[in-house]
């Protein structure tokens, strides 16, 4: 890259300080970007154990919609006991990276058997602030300490939870767009002969992947401190390498910053401990923005790690099938890279697939077992895919899966992306089922090879009498990919089919709908 001028900020780096020149180099460019800021584990309840801490559990969870915001959500819960409206302030993701679902993680919390507040991943700082706002005034049942919690026993078996992962070997990665692509997306490869893991389809594989030490060393520069100073058995850099979420600024570190400052800054670090936003800078406060925006807070490397959120795995739906491939494992990964202002953002677990692991590394992973999600239980069931992006991951596996078991069932895939030319993830592989007979029906949608954008909710509608007639027949239909807006739009679209092809009113189309999901016919993996 090139390097940029010397920036003031570098001046932070303390004399001591054992950066190399490399280090120091990209610092240095690095901090120029970053002065655009100043123009701006646990085992799910048993059924029995959920039903009796939930009270209220019949009431239909209206609020179960991962494209609701907070604020409706909490609406829809008002009046019910304090384990539905923990539920509600969930992500409503049911994505299993906190190793429970939604459900079960309000009700633990609820009873206390889980005092960490911070595992909703996908809900973020406004989750936890909901749920600490309900805990303190619905009184949940007392907790074990947190510093008991941040070192729970391992649960179950080795490489079955987030508590207790096994090593898996890194074995390659293979991009999947072709010349002119806006995407990076990568097929990741991982051996688990070793370490014996199996999986069906329709299970996540969670990675415990590690922050990119560049990042890292940025953050120990503006901190001022030695990366090589003790914090809990470690070096400060291996700390912030390895176990600490380094994304959007906690809380806690503005309240720690509070503590060391005075007057006005303490002010401003109070109301953002408090989420509250008065310099109109929040979505650029990371902890390396944190640290920018507060420079002139001392604070010690002891205090400031314990101020952040411990580093979450990610999880990944499965693409390959262990019954076709055993002993092997795949992912789809969209590498995540952006900018807010001038200063790059990259995701932790993507890149780190991407670029940082490398051929025969050891990673920690686990198997995170599906919450109804997975192929149906009678092989000759008809089944409908719908996976734009790497939303075809499960589905690759479903395919895999069947045609390794020879299941009878026919199989319809809805695929699409932005252009056929560079992002038809597969098409070889997809070209040859439906050449055998496995994938008996294959429907693209090109967003950006056209006048108009095409989408596969546009294709379902096209199709609608073939589809209709599909579910008509006993087809199960799933759906992966992004909760906000393609999910909702596709159970829009079937609303619509049912309603044209079906002769039904609007209320009984989606009456329609919602028989599917109870009947576990309408399947969705979405985050």
């Amino acid at each position: 890259m090139t390097v940029q001028s010397p920036s003031p900020i570098v001046q932070v780096l303390p004399e001591t300080a054992p950066f190399s020149e490399e280090q120091r180099s990209w610092l240095n460019g690095f901090f120029a970007g970053l002065l655009s800021l100043d123009n701006a584990g646990v085992t799910a309840l048993s059924p029995a154990e959920n039903a009796a801490v939930m009270g209220e559990a019949d009431d239909g969870a209206p609020w179960h919609d991962p494209a609701m915001e907070m604020a409706e959500r909490m609406t829809l819960a008002e009046g019910k006991p304090l384990p539905r409206k923990l539920f509600a302030a969930m992500a409503q993701q049911d994505c299993g990276q906190c190793g429970y679902v939604c459900e079960t993680y309000s009700a633990a919390i609820a009873s206390g058997q889980e005092p960490r507040l911070n595992l909703c991943a996908p809900g973020g700082k406004d989750t936890l602030r909901m749920l600490k706002t309900l805990v303190e005034e619905g009184g949940a049942a007392p907790a074990a300490p947190m510093a008991e919690a941040a070192s729970p026993a391992p649960a179950g078996p080795i490489g079955r939870s987030r508590e207790n992962p096994a090593l898996a070997t890194f074995l390659s990665r293979r991009k999947l767009n072709g010349e002119g692509s806006e995407k990076e997306t990568w097929h990741v490869e991982f051996d688990l002969s070793e370490c014996g893991l199996d999986y069906i389809v329709g299970d996540a594989f969670g990675i415990v992947a590690q922050n990119d030490p560049r990042l890292a060393d940025a953050v120990i520069a503006l901190l001022g401190a030695r990366p090589d100073a003790p914090v809990n058995g470690k070096t400060l850099r291996e700390a912030l390498v390895s176990d600490c979420a380094l994304g959007p600024a906690p809380d806690a570190l503005f309240q720690l910053i509070s503590y060391v400052t005075g007057g006005e800054t303490r002010a401003k670090a109070k109301r953002l401990a408090a989420g509250e936003d008065p310099d109109g800078d929040l979505d650029r406060l990371d902890v390396l923005g944190a640290l920018h925006k507060f420079g002139q807070a001392k604070l010690s490397a002891e205090a400031f790690v314990e101020a952040l959120d411990p580093l979450q795995p990610r999880l990944y739906s499965i693409s390959s099938s262990h019954v076709a491939t055993p002993g092997r494992i795949t992912l789809t990964v969209d590498t995540v890279r952006y900018k807010v202002g001038t200063r790059p953002r990259w995701g932790v677990a993507s890149t780190y697939l991407a670029e940082r692991v490398q051929p025969g590394n050891k990673v920690p992973v686990y198997v995170q077992r599906a919450h109804g999600f997975g192929l149906p239980e009678n092989p000759a069931t008809p089944v409908i895919m719908c996976g734009p992006g790497t939303g075809i991951a499960p589905f690759r596996a479903f395919l895999h899966d069947r045609r390794a078991t020879k299941a009878p069932g026919r199989n319809w895939l809805f695929f699409g992306h932005q252009r056929r030319a560079s992002d038809f993830f597969y098409e070889d592989e997809l070209n040859a089922m439906k050449q055998e007979g496995v994938l008996t029906g294959l429907t693209l949608a090109w967003s950006r090879d056209g006048k108009e954008k095409i989408y596969v909710q546009d294709r379902m509608r096209e199709r609608g009498a073939e589809l209709f007639a599909w579910l008509e027949q006993g087809a199960h239909f799933y759906v992966c990919g992004d909760a906000k807006r393609m999910a909702k739009d596709v159970e829009r679209a079937m609303v619509d089919v049912v309603a044209e092809h079906g002769g039904r009113s609007a209320d009984e189309a989606v009456a329609y709908v919602a028989a599917l999901k109870k009947a576990g016919r309408y399947q969705a993996d979405v985050y």
